[in-house]
């Protein structure tokens, strides 16, 4: 597998279409208070495109599950306010957050892509574990 750049990968990553999706999370002790059941992660994302087309970003879909197997789905145009358009090699980083009731879960999804012919289709957002140190990890 070629990689477009020499930075550390994530491991957590996707490939769709040769658009790869990576995402790193980090727990966030300073805004989390374990004692009122409120736990916060930052997550990370790349989006590399590595085909051949260019491509727009049009709409995310999250499902975010706790470790009690509560579900919630998020759904909305673009990332933190945007529709990126990624050229053949180029990528689009952002970082963003979600705050669970529990100190630990997993968070999976997909974006909606639009080609430059018009033809839209979904890529996949790895499934990614949510740990805190309040909880023993577990692997999903």
């Amino acid at each position: 597998m070629k990689q477009a750049s020499t930075e550390s990968v994530s491991p957590y990553a996707a490939t769709t279409r040769n658009i790869t999706v990576s995402v790193q999370p980090y727990f966030l002790e300073d805004q989390s208070v374990p004692d009122a059941s409120h736990f916060v992660w930052a997550y990370h994302v790349r989006i590399q495109n590595n085909g051949g087309e260019t491509v727009q970003l049009l709409t995310r879909h999250w499902m975010i599950t706790d470790s009690l197997g509560h579900l919630q789905e998020v759904r909305g145009d673009g990332v933190v306010g945007k529709q990126p358009v990624l050229r053949p090699g180029e990528a689009f980083e952002y970082a963003s957050g979600t705050p669970l009731p529990t100190p630990s879960g997993i968070m999976m999804g997909s974006y909606q892509m639009k080609a430059e012919n018009g033809e839209c289709f979904d890529i996949k957002i790895p499934a990614f574990s949510l740990d805190s140190p309040h909880s023993p990890v577990v692997v999903h």
